[in-house]
C-alpha cells in the first residue's frame, strides 16, 4: 500500500547547551550564539515514517519546514536518511509566528502538497515546548489526530478504509490506538532515534539547495542544477500557498512574548522533612509565601 507521508521539521537553537552568551540584552535568545540543530523529537518522528515507507513499498516522504533559507539544511538531513523529497516555507511574512500562525502556514501548505495520507512530527520544539503545532495543523485540516505517539505500527486496509495503529503514552501506562487515515501524528523523544545519514545519500544531495541559499552570483556547481534538478530543493513563499498574509507570521500571532530569562538555579539550604502535618502544612506555607507555587 503506497502512502505519502509528510513530516512537519523545525530547525531550532540548540537550547540544551545555553551559555552566558545565549541571551541578548532585550531578553531574547541570540540565535547566532547557538547552533541550528533538526529538532530532536522530529528526528524521532522521521524515523517513523521512513519505517513506514519500508514497509509499504511505493511510500514516499516528504519534509515540510518552515524559516529562512538555511533552514533548507533541515531537508537536506532528511533527504541523506531516506526522504524523498521537501518544501520549504520561507518568506519575511512568516517571520514571527506564533503556534497559531505556524500551524495556519503548514496547513496551507499541506493542502497545497495534496493527497497525504499521514502528517507526523515530534510532539513540541525545544525552543518553545508548546506541543501545540501538531494539534492545531489537525484541527485546520479537520483530521483525525494522535499524540504522544512512541511507535507506530502498521498501517493497514480494512473494508476499504486505510487505518494506522500506533502505541502512545498515556498517564499510568500506554495504549493501543488505530485511526483511520488521513491523519496526524505527534512523536515522543521516547520513540525510536532516527537513524545515522546514508553516505551515498550524502553524496548524492549535499549540493541540494533552495533558490534562496544560492549565492547572487551562483556558485562553481551550476551546471549541477540543470543536469539535476532533484538538487532545487522546493520554496514556497506565502502566495505560492495562496496563504493569507493576515494569518500568518507577527500579524497572524496573537501570542506576545514579554520577556525571556535565562534562570539559574543555585543550591542555597537544605531542610529534612518529617511525614508530619505540621511539616508539610510549613513547607507548603514557604513555598506560597516565596511564590514558588500558587
Amino acid at each position: 500500500m503506497a502512502l505519502k507521508i509528510v513530516v512537519l521539521a523545525k530547525q531550532v537553537p540548540d537550547t540544551r547547551n545555553v551559555g552566558k552568551d545565549a541571551m541578548t540584552a532585550e531578553g531574547t535568545v541570540n540565535r547566532a550564539a547557538l547552533p541550528a540543530i533538526f529538532n530532536p523529537e522530529d528526528l524521532n518522528a522521521l524515523e517513523q515514517a521512513l519505517r513506514l515507507k519500508e514497509q509499504n513499498p511505493g511510500s514516499t516522504v516528504g519534509i515540510l519546514t518552515m524559516g529562512p533559507p538555511r533552514a533548507g539544511e533541515i531537508i537536506r538531513q532528511g533527504l541523506y536518511r531516506g526522504a524523498d523529497t521537501g518544501w520549504l516555507l520561507t518568506d519575511r511574512l512568516f517571520a514571527g509566528a506564533d503556534t497559531l500562525a505556524t500551524s495556519y502556514a503548514l496547513a496551507t501548505a499541506i493542502q497545497k502538497i495534496g493527497d497525504v495520507d499521514i502528517v507526523i512530527g515530534g510532539r513540541q520544539a525545544i525552543d518553545g515546548d508548546t506541543a501545540q503545532v501538531g494539534p492545531q495543523v489537525a484541527q485546520k485540516l479537520g483530521l483525525n489526530q494522535v499524540t504522544y505517539v512512541e511507535d507506530v505500527k502498521e498501517v493497514k486496509e480494512v473494508n476499504g478504509v486505510k487505518k494506522v495503529t500506533v502505541k502512545r503514552v498515556i498517564d499510568g501506562g500506554v495504549e493501543t490506538v488505530e485511526a483511520p487515515l488521513p491523519v496526524v501524528i505527534t512523536v515522543n523523544g521516547s520513540a525510536a532515534p532516527c537513524r545515522p545519514c546514508n553516505a551515498k545519500l550524502v553524496m548524492k544531495y549535499k549540493r541540494a539547495t533552495c533558490p534562496m541559499e544560492r549565492p547572487a552570483d551562483g556558485t562553481d556547481y551550476d551546471y549541477l542544477y540543470e543536469e539535476r534538478p532533484y538538487l532545487t530543493l522546493n520554496q514556497w513563499s506565502v502566495a505560492d500557498v495562496d496563504g493569507d498574509a493576515a494569518q500568518c507570521g507577527l500579524s497572524g500571532s496573537p501570542t506576545k512574548v514579554k520577556a525571556v530569562k535565562n534562570i539559574v538555579f543555585q543550591a542555597k539550604e537544605s531542610k529534612t522533612l518529617t511525614a508530619s502535618d505540621a511539616d508539610v502544612e510549613g513547607m507548603i506555607k514557604e513555598l506560597l509565601d516565596e511564590k514558588i507555587i500558587g
